[in-house]
């Protein structure tokens, strides 16, 4: 499909609201652009997507099969969407479904043979304090009867506009896409109509009534722009930091003569035990040298000589003999001994010899 340049012109406004390296956050109001020719984002929509943005197709379609506003088969100028989540299903929202359903032939997502009708069953439609309650095209029908919605698509069908109980003047599904794409409803008069609801406004009444209110809250105060917000952050940091106090400086601590000539260098106690004991043992550079001041510098002597660590050994094992009371049985030095000699001439302490024994118990 070849698109009008209406909305071509329309698809570049969009992009120059991005900056030029984030013109893929033009997606979303683009595909509701293209819904609002065709009444779906069909396969050429997609294309024309990606076109303009630079994106492949599977980039685009990703987007436009995640969320359910942007449908992917031909729509009928209104979309009816019933409620029948938790708070609505008690309250009567399935019944109302059922009863469109019925009436109008047509089950989930499915058009009515005129074109005019589109029908879907909604997760959550977030007016729970309305319950039950029916859009058409994303306008709200709150507190819903099945005998009241009936009314509703047959009114619809005749070429009606049924005001809906909040919000303004009802359009048909590709009107209402060109608003999602960020651009003004052009029809005179078409955001006069409506109202907030009571139940929305109940919060408000109260806290009028209670006297209620935020500390300083001015309702005429102007939104600034991110610039403005950053420009006025920054003044308010830089006041911050000329009212900080200049930080006292600090006396330089008195060096102490040791008659030494080798450079100051950070004494090595300073250090995790780790590193100290690291340069200890492979110094280099960086090692402080054992003159410096406050150094101590353990040095590594020679390793012992292996004889003079097995008399260390047995000297201190003589100093230190076993607890009798805890002492494993079988450790006695004669019992091991007579047990050993016996082993080596292959015969028990009854001079049976030992697999015989073995066999024997095993008999027994």
């Amino acid at each position: 499909m070849s698109f009008s340049e209406t909305t071509r012109a329309r698809a570049r406004e969009i992009i120059a609201r991005y900056p030029a390296d984030r013109s893929r956050s033009a997606l979303l109001p683009l595909l509701h652009l293209v819904q609002s020719e065709e009444g779906y984002v069909s396969p050429a929509g997609v294309e024309f997507c990606a076109e303009v943005l630079g994106l492949n197709k599977a980039q685009v379609g990703a987007v436009a099969t995640f969320y359910t506003m942007y449908k992917r088969k031909p729509t009928g100028d209104y979309l009816v969407s019933v409620c029948t989540n938790t708070m609505c299903d008690v309250l009567g929202g399935q019944k109302v479904y059922d009863t469109l359903a019925e009436h109008l032939g047509v089950g989930h997502e499915e058009t009515t043979a005129d074109g005019k009708i589109t029908l879907e069953h909604a997760e959550c439609l977030a007016a729970c304090d309305y319950g039950p309650v029916m859009t058409v095209n994303y306008d709200f029908f709150d507190n819903v009867e099945p005998q009241a919605a009936l009314d509703v698509v047959e009114e619809l069908r005749a070429g009606g506009r049924p005001m809906p109980t909040r919000g303004a003047r009802l359009c048909t599904l590709k009107e209402m896409a060109v608003q999602l794409a960020g651009f003004a409803d052009e029809r005179d008069g078409a955001v006069a109509d409506g109202g907030p609801g009571e139940p929305s406004l109940r919060g408000l009444r109260l806290a009028e009534q209670h006297g209620v209110s935020v500390p300083g809250f001015d309702p005429r105060t102007p939104i600034r722009s991110k610039a403005e917000a950053d420009r006025a952050a920054a003044e308010e940091k830089a006041k911050a930091e000329a009212a900080k106090p200049a930080p006292a400086p600090q006396p330089a601590k008195p060096e102490a003569a040791t008659g030494s000539t080798a450079p100051d260098v950070r004494a090595p106690d300073a250090k995790s035990p780790q590193v100290r004991t690291a340069e200890t043992r492979q110094p280099d550079a960086s090692t402080a040298v054992p003159d410096a001041p406050g150094t101590k510098m353990p040095v590594d002597g020679p390793a012992p000589a292996p004889r003079d660590a097995r008399a260390a050994e047995a000297a201190g094992a003589a100093a230190n003999p076993p607890a009798g009371d805890g002492k494993p049985a079988g450790d006695a030095a004669g019992a091991q001994e007579r047990n050993l000699k016996e082993a080596e001439s292959g015969t028990g302490a009854d001079g049976a010899d030992p697999a015989d024994a073995s066999g024997t118990g095993v008999r027994k």
